[in-house]
């Protein structure tokens, strides 16, 4: 192979372009030199024609870097569509971000005519991102890129099938869209194919959506965990693997901590119950991140920092959710039992929890969780507000920077807010943000009461009433947001002797033990420590819990290499 870049389209470009922005980054052209480079971390496997190198919905076995021939790589649906999106040949290289941690694979990929690769296994591929900096970064680029276009596309991932403003739907979107998982909608009533589906499986109401995952399966409204299981984001954990650190939770805290951690070598587990980046996820933007002067959303943020963690070999588990933790420590390692029943066995642990909104007394709001109340603002619920009057409760940053981002949507937000004013609470940049905006009406001094709506469909109103006066008002509105706070998410700790202060926050900064000075973060049980929301006296900033989570490996480091000394 000669020296200059091979595998570049001679014709079509000009489409490919138009088809995959960025496409030089997204699928860019190895040297042969760089090939070369690339040899030792991988293995050449040759395919006939036909024969697949990957399926979707099935684990991916690493990346491929096209030596001879050429690959099609195809979309496939639950509903047996098949989608044609990209041919790549000689001196291209086949995967996409999942593939850095061994996930299922969201496309098909198969031989057109005789192949000749070279496959690098996911650990591999870590590997040369570290080993070649130049060349990885390029991959990692390209990687990023890929996993953006196929949820642009929603080419891979579930299809949702039901009423597209349906709860159940709005419900499963987010939680994909979170993981940036794509997924494809149907309207059951407005798709030919989402009716045939739903006729053919005669649900109930209470069986939307209906989700068909690329296998062809189909679930009757799922809960995330389930969904995740089938679509193969949650694998099963192994029972012999002792991690050196299990962090639970992925908000900025958990996930500094992973990827400090897993750079300097440490085996590192991280699990959460939902999704990553924590609330810091669902902020619509932060300005005032240091290196972001333009500003940036939570998840865009976080995003970069999952992406990072998966680079350096962090094993994240999400969904799973963390029911108890065992310090008991009777084979020399603590025990973190998920909802599946499954044990996590690390030497040290690092709670990074966070804290779970808050939900306030208000007659009826279980009833409208979902159909109209939220406690986050997405691009999924702005698209149900757009043009309508909405109603958000709150005067904190979370809640300034959710009313910027509404009033971009919505004809009006009527902001609530239960104090006299905003200075104490949020940062002065969003207070000015909101002043000058036309469409944003602060209400002091006032509180939410009561909720109105039929219980079977969508909230319709909110009753509100001043603290300075016993009269009721009401908006008419479908959509509430409530950001007033939140409760630390600590009860999964109980009975392992971790202190807790008044309001159930972690202390830390208790001797761990011997002559060394405390560790500002450690618990009150060794090998225990917290960072970010969850702990006691932290900074309530995003900036904050990235530092915590970056100091906690120094103390992750004295704690491990203190247990490993033989007891004299």
């Amino acid at each position: 192979m000669s020296e200059a870049i091979i595998g570049q389209e001679t014709g079509g470009a000009a489409s490919l372009a138009n088809a995959f922005p960025r496409y030089e980054q997204t699928f860019p052209g190895l040297t042969a030199q760089e090939i070369a480079r690339m040899q030792r971390f991988g293995e050449e496997r040759n395919y006939h024609h036909g024969e697949a190198l990957f399926e979707t919905g099935k684990p991916g076995p690493g990346m491929f870097v096209v030596l001879s021939g050429h690959v099609a790589i195809t979309q496939r649906d639950g509903l047996g569509r098949v989608t044609p999106i990209i041919d790549q040949g000689p001196g291209q290289f086949l995967a996409e971000i999942g593939q850095l941690s061994g996930r299922a694979a969201l496309v098909d990929g198969h031989a057109e005519g005789d192949v000749a690769t070279l496959l690098i296994s996911p650990e591999r591929l870590r590997a040369l991102m570290v080993a070649e900096a130049d060349l990885g970064e390029r991959i990692m680029r390209a990687l990023i890129l890929r996993r953006v276009n196929l949820i642009r596309g929603g080419a891979g991932g579930p299809v949702l099938i039901g009423p597209a403003n349906s709860a159940g739907v709005i419900r499963l979107q987010g939680f994909l869209s979170r993981n940036s998982y794509p997924y494809h909608v149907l309207c059951s009533h407005a798709d030919p194919d989402a009716a045939e589906v739903v006729a053919r499986y005669s649900p109930s109401p209470a069986d939307l959506p209906l989700v068909v995952v690329p296998d062809g399966t189909v679930l009757r409204n799922p809960g995330e965990s389930e969904l995740a299981r089938a679509i193969g984001m949650v694998r099963a954990v192994s029972k012999d693997m002792v991690y050196d650190v299990a962090v639970v939770g992925s908000g900025p805290a958990g996930l500094a901590t992973a990827v400090y951690a897993a750079s300097e070598g440490l085996t590192v587990a991280v699990c959460d119950t939902r999704s990553f980046g924590g609330q810091a996820g669902a902020s619509a933007r932060i300005e005032n991140y240091l290196g972001f002067p333009t500003g940036i959303s939570g998840h865009a943020l976080m995003a970069r920092a999952f992406n990072q963690a998966q680079k350096f070999g962090a094993d994240i588990m999400i969904p799973v959710e963390v029911n108890s933790l065992d310090c008991s420590r009777a084979d020399g390692a603590f025990g973190l039992t998920l909802d599946n029943g499954d044990v996590v066995r690390a030497r040290s642990v690092v709670v990074a929890s966070g804290a779970r909104y808050r939900r306030p007394v208000i007659e009826s709001l279980a009833d409208f969780e979902g159909r109209g109340v939220w406690y986050w603002a997405s691009p999924v619920e702005a698209r149900l507000c757009t043009r309508q009057e909405v109603v958000l409760v709150g005067g904190g940053n979370s809640a300034g920077q959710a009313a910027v981002f509404l009033s971009g949507h919505a004809s009006k937000v009527h902001m609530v807010i239960r104090g006299g004013g905003l200075a104490a609470s949020m940062s002065r940049y969003l207070i000015e943000r909101i002043e000058a905006s036309a469409n944003i009406e602060l209400i002091f001094n006032a509180e939410i009461t009561r909720l109105e709506g039929t219980k079977e469909g969508s909230l319709e109103g909110v009753r509100w009433r001043s603290r300075l006066a016993p009269e009721e008002n009401r908006f008419d509105t479908r959509n509430l947001f409530l950001f007033v706070g939140a409760d630390p998410a600590t009860g999964w700790l109980e009975g392992c002797g971790v202190k807790v202060d008044r309001a159930g926050f972690i202390i830390t900064g208790a001797p761990n033990g011997g002559a060394s000075a405390a560790s500002t973060l450690e618990t009150s049980v060794p090998g225990v420590f917290a960072v970010g929301d969850v702990r006691s006296g932290s900074v309530k900033r995003v900036g904050g819990g990235i530092g915590e989570g970056a100091q906690v490996v120094a103390a992750l480091h004295g704690y491990l290499n203190d247990a490993a000394k033989p007891a004299l």
